[in-house]
């Protein structure tokens, strides 16, 4: 049906791989691109048996004349982004050039600053439409499958959402005394930044970890719970009707919390450079360097996650809640493509994606967040392809 090339070789794009490959119907033909080729042909080796035909490249995701060039050579249909956020404008700038849909599972970030809006990008719009082109923005898990289920309780169950709580808990372990799930750069950037919600109109902001609240979550049990800024509220606050108020929570042990504030008390969490030995480098940098890579977790890691939204509105009238999330297994995602949970989460929602756009079924021009399609083919899709959901009508609210 159609040729996809894929940007980036981390974990997420080793999860993205294999399930293209386990459609080879959709995708007949991919090409794995990084700055690092070495890493594309390590993710190619350990492929199962398949008929999409999958070749590897190297490119300088942030030289938009370099994924030009690799674009023209390969003619994909689609470009599929799971490289850095700081990347993401050269890779659409690539795509407008060659006439190429764009989805990626991250919002742009400036590298010098920790920014998370999606102002850049949903600036492409008119481009994107007077190409023809889509690009779907940020479909992971979170960003990404919390937007489909909006939609889905907005289309099936509610006349009006007023509230909604995201909940990301991860109850694995993988025996390290600190190390992240995913990039460690963005992820300590994403923590260490100010909290903030949407409530009546307005955002607030909160400091860092500032809100804990515990939450008893299906499955995994009572976790600790925090409020952080996630860059699918900005887009919700704006595509869900009647929203009054909506927040993201995540999952941090005392043991990460206490790792994570000496490193900030003695500056490795800063982004801001310093000189040493004569060159000029941030400390985060360097931390990211020293901690354990996130795809090397997977054999590692055991447990599961919960992830999923919380909703409280009403339908003819009346009050209504409506909770609907996914649990993932590490070791089953490991098992069935060499990557741990967080991986899986991130890249499956990618693929399906991407598999909506080659199907012309999620297909317009311009710049869309997932929560702007129609979320029943997705939430099948998630069915089909390993993240299962489940959903109560009586769930527990959060105050």
């Amino acid at each position: 049906m159609g040729k996809a090339l894929i940007i980036g070789a981390g974990g997420v794009s080793n999860v993205v791989v294999h399930k293209c490959c386990q459609n080879s119907d959709v995708f007949e033909e991919i090409c794995l691109a990084s700055r690092t080729k070495s890493k594309c042909d390590a993710i190619v080796a350990g492929l199962p048996e398949t008929k999409t035909k999958v070749t590897t490249a190297q490119v300088d995701a942030d030289k938009t004349e370099e994924v030009v060039t690799l674009i023209r050579s390969f003619e994909p249909d689609i470009v599929i982004n799971v490289a850095l956020p700081y990347q993401d404008l050269t890779i659409m700038d690539a795509c407008l050039e060659t006439g190429v849909d764009y989805l990626d599972t991250a919002n742009y970030e400036p590298p010098d600053v920790p920014k998370f809006e999606y102002k850049w990008q949903w600036a492409y719009k008119d481009k994107f439409e007077k190409a023809g082109i889509t690009a779907l923005l940020g479909s992971g898990f979170d960003p990404g499958v919390t937007g489909v289920f909006s939609a889905y309780a907005q289309k099936h169950y509610f006349d009006e959402i007023h509230y909604i709580d995201i909940v990301d808990a991860n109850a694995g372990d993988h025996g390290y005394p600190f190390a992240t799930n995913f990039n460690p750069e963005i992820n300590i950037r994403e923590i260490t930044s100010n909290g903030r919600y949407y409530k009546d109109g307005e955002w607030i902001e909160t400091k860092p970890l500032e809100i804990k609240k515990t939450y008893d979550l299906p499955t995994i049990g009572e976790k600790d719970i925090y409020l952080l800024y996630h860059e699918e509220l900005e887009s919700l606050s704006k595509n869900i009707r009647g929203i009054k108020q909506i927040r993201f929570w995540m999952t941090f042990s005392e043991k990460y919390l206490t790792h994570l504030k000496v490193l900030q008390n003695v500056g490795m969490t800063s982004i801001e450079p310093i000189e040493f030995e004569g060159k000029k480098i941030a400390p985060l940098h360097f931390l990211k360097a020293v901690l354990p890579d996130p795809a090397s977790l997977g054999p590692r890691t055991k447990g599961k996650t919960n992830i999923g939204c919380i909703f409280q509105g009403i339908k003819n009238g009346e009050p209504k809640t409506y909770y609907v999330y996914n649990i993932c297994d590490h070791q089953e995602a490991y098992k069935e493509v060499g990557s741990q949970a967080i991986s899986y989460t991130t890249g499956v929602p990618a693929m399906i994606g991407a598999m909506l756009m080659l199907k012309g079924i999620w297909k317009k021009p311009g710049v869309f967040n997932v929560e702007e399609f129609d979320p029943d083919p997705f939430m099948d899709a998630l069915n089909k392809n390993g993240l299962p959901w489940h959903e109560s009508f009586e769930p527990v609210l959060l105050d």
